[in-house]
Formats: structure tokens, C-alpha cells, sequence
């Protein structure tokens, strides 16, 4: 496709190039003036040519896997009816994990689905109230979360918007006593940035924040009458996705 700024500038050649033959017999001979216009020619189409090409369109439509990995920090709250409330305590770790998904764009809207499963080492110890001389602990190794994702793309870059269900495992533990083990769900919501840096590749940073259901721990783990143990989480990170298909127009 030729731009209009393109046929601009070849009538502009064409101007000069008949005044060159105007004065050719002054200056230049005719073969002189028909290789100086024919060179003005091919550099204006080899200067649109390449204009163009670098003005490429990225389509965000399609499906993709990825990679993510980064860090989490949040707190937990242990809550006994007889030995009371701990107080909320920090918890954090790193994670890392994969990721799938689907987008379909149309104008400058993206609208997508998104899931993910990562493995975590977050973890946190208090020693307020009833813990005092025996310290407890909440932990979690899996976060995994169902999102729809809504943003706007300039071209290769999109911001985006998101939320859905999340579902992680939730441990907790008073002292030498074996941890107990649950599987909570709850929402999560967050923002992120995604860049094209290659026809079928991009790379993202997000954050979301995750709220999940009351674990609930009995004697046997927690050493209370029925311990109920909440859990939220902060998550900071970064991932690459591979899109299948075409990324250029």
C-alpha cells in the first residue's frame, strides 16, 4: 500500500525532474538527467518501503502459554472463640508457575480469559497472644487463578484490567504440631501492562491481589477449640507468553 505522504513526494520528484530537463542543456546532458530522476524515484519508493514495514500492527488475538514468576507478601490472622485473636501477622514468599490463555481484539478493546497455577513459598510466624511461647505459623505452596482480562492496545503495547476466582492452599500450624491442610477459594483482582517484543512473543508485570476463605483448624494443629485461619495476598510479578498464530498484520 502506498501512503499519501508517498505520492507526495514522487510529484514533488516529478517537479524537479522537469526542471532539470528545462536546464539540461545547460548543466547536465539527457542521460545525465534521466538516471538523476529515475535515482530520486527508487530512493522515495525504497524510503516509503521501509516507513511502512517498521509501522507494523500487532494483532492480540489468539491463544498463548507462558511462564511467570515473582513475589507475594500479604497476612494472615488466627481466631480461636477461647484463646482470641492473634492480630493480623505478615506472611511472603517467591512463586513461579505457568500460564494459558485467550484473547480476541477488536478495534482497540482486548478481551480475554486467563488461567494460571504457580508454586509458592509463602510463609509467616507470629508470636502475639496465645502463640506467645509457641509461635504460629501460616503457610501456602499453590496459588492458581481463573481471570477475565479487558484492556486497550496501542499497537504492540496493552493495559489491562482483571479479575476472577482464585484458589490456593492454605496451612497452618501452632508450635511442634503437624500442619494442617486445606484448599480455600476466594477472588482475585489486579492491573498489568503487556508488551509485543517479537511477532509471537510477549512479556507482561502485573499486580493482583488475592482474598481467600477462612481455612478452619482444629486441636490437633492448632491447639485451639476451632481456629479459624484467614489468609490474603499482595502478588507482584512478571511473565513471557508465547502467542500461536501471526503477530503482525
Amino acid at each position: 500500500m502506498i501512503s499519501h505522504e508517498t505520492v507526495s513526494l514522487r510529484s514533488r520528484v516529478d517537479i524537479v525532474c522537469r526542471i532539470i530537463r528545462c536546464t539540461r542543456g545547460r548543466f547536465w546532458g539527457a542521460a545525465s538527467t534521466s538516471s538523476l530522476c529515475c535515482t530520486a524515484s527508487s530512493l522515495c519508493c525504497t524510503t516509503s518501503t521501509s516507513s511502512l514495514s517498521n509501522l507494523s500492527i500487532f494483532s492480540w488475538s489468539g491463544i498463548y502459554v507462558g511462564v511467570n514468576g515473582g513475589g507475594a507478601f500479604g497476612q494472615s490472622n488466627w481466631t480461636d472463640p477461647v484463646f482470641g485473636n492473634t492480630g493480623n501477622f505478615d506472611v511472603s514468599g517467591g512463586l513461579f508457575g505457568g500460564t494459558v490463555g485467550a484473547n480476541y481484539q477488536t478495534g482497540p478493546w482486548v478481551f480475554g480469559v486467563e488461567g494460571d497455577w504457580d508454586w509458592t513459598s509463602l510463609n509467616g510466624t507470629t508470636f502475639n497472644g496465645s502463640c506467645a511461647f509457641v509461635g504460629c505459623t501460616t503457610q501456602s505452596n499453590w496459588l492458581a487463578t481463573v481471570r477475565g482480562r479487558a484492556g486497550w492496545a496501542w499497537n504492540r503495547v496493552l493495559f489491562y484490567g482483571t479479575a476472577g476466582a482464585a484458589f490456593a492452599n492454605v496451612q497452618a500450624a501452632a508450635g511442634a504440631f503437624p500442619f494442617m491442610s486445606s484448599t480455600e477459594p476466594g477472588w482475585t483482582a489486579g492491573v498489568g501492562l503487556e508488551y509485543a517484543f517479537a511477532p509471537n512473543w510477549t512479556a507482561k508485570a502485573e499486580y493482583l491481589f488475592v482474598d481467600l476463605a477462612n481455612a478452619s483448624c482444629g486441636f490437633a494443629n492448632c491447639g485451639g477449640t476451632n481456629t479459624t485461619v484467614s489468609l490474603n495476598e499482595n502478588i507482584l510479578r512478571a511473565g513471557i507468553n508465547f502467542k500461536f498464530g501471526g503477530g503482525w498484520w
